[in-house]
């Protein structure tokens, strides 16, 4: 897991810790979510502090499995059974924890965050429907609440995984490019107080 996971592991308690920090997070950031949800990240996050629960045994070591291939999964599985169910919800948590952790590393990736955004909140908007009326219609209201608010999850996570300290001008343009993609309220937030003013106009005009 890299940086990220240096920086959380040599905690005593590992849950603790992601609870008090998000917590913290989503009070700055000003975001309300219900209990049940925050209590679901949580342990999604605690869950996936371990790389064999995010990662998949292959032939060459632990992979991550591509989004495209979960979503296959999903899609090959029937409607309406818990196979499918588990696919979707793999789906997303995967999404939301890359989205929310490894934000700066998609920079030299094909793949950028705003795929990961979009197709974590469809998988959980689709198992939120699916799920109403089911057996697993508890979690169907932390689903919505995940489908509907995932980009400012995201940038909550963002600020649960990253240090604070001086920005590099390569951080700075990389902030911008998030904001670009995805309209990060948190990203935005970031570069003004970095002295970078945002706009949809194609560049920045710096205010110091």
């Amino acid at each position: 897991m890299g940086e990220a996971a240096r920086r959380v592991l040599p905690v005593a308690n590992l849950r603790e810790f992601f609870r008090d920090t998000l917590h913290g997070a989503l009070v700055r950031q000003h975001l309300a979510i219900e209990d049940q949800t925050e209590h679901y990240v949580v342990n999604l996050l605690t869950l996936f502090a371990r790389s064999e629960a995010l990662y998949e045994n292959t032939p060459e070591g632990l992979r991550l499995k591509p989004l495209a291939a979960m979503l296959c999964d999903a899609l090959e599985a029937a409607p309406g059974t818990a196979e499918r169910h588990r696919s979707l919800q793999r789906l997303g948590d995967v999404s939301l924890f890359i989205a929310g952790f490894f934000a700066q590393s998609f920079a030299t990736k094909l793949i950028d965050i705003d795929y990961h955004i979009a197709m974590g909140g469809r998988a959980y908007g689709t198992l939120a429907q699916s799920t109403a009326h089911g057996r697993g219609r508890v979690l169907a209201a932390v689903f919505a609440e995940l489908s509907e608010k995932f980009q400012p999850m995201v940038d909550a996570l963002n600020e649960v995984s990253e240090s604070s300290g001086a920005q590099s001008d390569r951080d700075i343009l990389r902030l911008y490019e998030i904001w670009l993609k995805t309209g990060s309220a948190r990203s935005y937030a970031r570069l003004k107080r970095l002295g970078v003013d945002p706009t949809t106009a194609g560049g920045t005009a710096f205010t110091h």
